[in-house]
């Protein structure tokens, strides 16, 4: 058993990967430092804008300290956009030059969608003994920018949040739909959410910032509400719909999303963008259902509408092959851990490296 500081933030899988820690029998103690900036509508774009500008001068010293109070054997950062290496430095100054520090990050750093956003990060490559990161063209760039040691792995659902489980009638009647999307509006997903809907697919979304869209006037109908942050209510609208979209963010460079690992691990029947990652994940119309556009996504949409057993058969094979997939947080969050306490990244996971 390790003493883990985690930093990252006290909810959603940031706060699923600390459980999943926990659960591996580490004694893991939370820091999230996101909440101690000001609750205040300039916080999000000054960091996204500006990296955090300045944050790194006040926040080093509270950092160390709250790391020095847990006496850990590994600090493990979740994103940590902002930590510039003066962050990383003060902690080992505090904790020992010997602590092994470890990054996971879900986002792409090295990809330039977020404007200044991982600024202080891409600063503190090489201050990481080791970087975990879910895209294969990730680990040349972290070499490049002098990381230490890099590995691939695949995102995870989680063991216990996206556990199939029964619903109560409450539930099946708030969240029930035909068709649903879970996440967050980006200008691409406006215009193929605009087209499903020309083609008569019976579209329900959940998320943030869809107001933004420039086709909001043609969404707002199919809009149920802001994005689902409680596990229970996420996993409700997946059970509850007849079938869960995955999609991708072009400017993240996304082959697969963590939806891609936690629509079949609830259980539900899982219809996404056909990239090599989502094949390798699933078989295409037995475990999963792909397409390559709106047009097709649409086909194949209004064809799953109308064949329920398909439906049900589909959505237990994700299940099974999820299970068998093995890309779970505690299993994914173990391999990281042997890693940087070995000294040396290992393989992307499913590449037969």
């Amino acid at each position: 058993m390790m003493r883990i500081t985690y930093i990252g933030q006290h909810r959603g899988t940031s706060l699923h990967r600390a459980r999943g820690l926990e659960r591996l029998g580490h004694s893991v103690t939370i820091v999230d430092p996101w909440a101690w900036f000001p609750k205040a509508r300039w916080v999000g774009p000054w960091m996204y804008r500006t990296g955090a500008f300045g944050s790194n001068v006040f926040m080093a010293r509270r950092l160390a300290d709250a790391a020095e109070q847990a006496r850990p054997d590994l600090v493990w950062v979740d994103q940590g956009e902002w930590f510039g290496p003066r962050i990383l430095r003060s902690i080992r100054e505090r904790c020992g030059s010997s602590l092994p520090i470890v990054n996971y990050t879900v986002d792409d750093p090295f990809g330039g969608r977020d404007a200044r956003r991982f600024a202080g990060f891409l600063r503190a490559v090489s201050s990481y003994d080791l970087l975990a990161v879910v895209r294969e063209e990730n680990l040349a760039e972290a070499r490049i920018r002098g990381a230490r040691a890099v590995m691939r792995v695949w995102r995870s659902a989680d063991e216990v949040a996206h556990a199939p489980r029964e619903l109560s009638i409450e539930q099946r009647r708030r969240f029930a739909s035909e068709v649903a999307f879970v996440g967050t509006w980006m200008p691409e997903r406006g215009p193929f959410m605009a087209e499903l809907i020309r083609f008569g697919v019976p579209l329900s979304i959940w998320g943030d910032r869809w107001q933004k869209a420039p086709e909001w006037s043609r969404l707002a109908p199919h809009w149920r509400g802001p994005g689902l942050d409680v596990d229970e209510d996420y996993a409700a609208a997946i059970l509850s719909a007849k079938v869960a979209l995955g999609l991708l963010s072009r400017g993240n460079r996304d082959l697969h999303t963590t939806r891609s690992l936690e629509i079949p691990a609830l259980g539900g029947l899982f219809c996404a963008e056909r990239t090599n990652e989502h094949l390798e994940l699933y078989e295409d119309g037995h475990e999963a259902v792909f397409w390559t556009n709106a047009v097709e996504c649409a086909e194949k949409c209004m064809a799953l509408l109308a064949d329920a057993p398909r439906r049900r058969a589909i959505a237990a094979a994700g299940h099974a092959r999820a299970l068998r997939n093995g890309y779970y947080n505690e299993q994914v969050m173990a391999r990281i851990l042997d890693a940087v306490m070995v000294g040396h990244a290992c393989p992307a996971q499913g590449t037969g490296e």
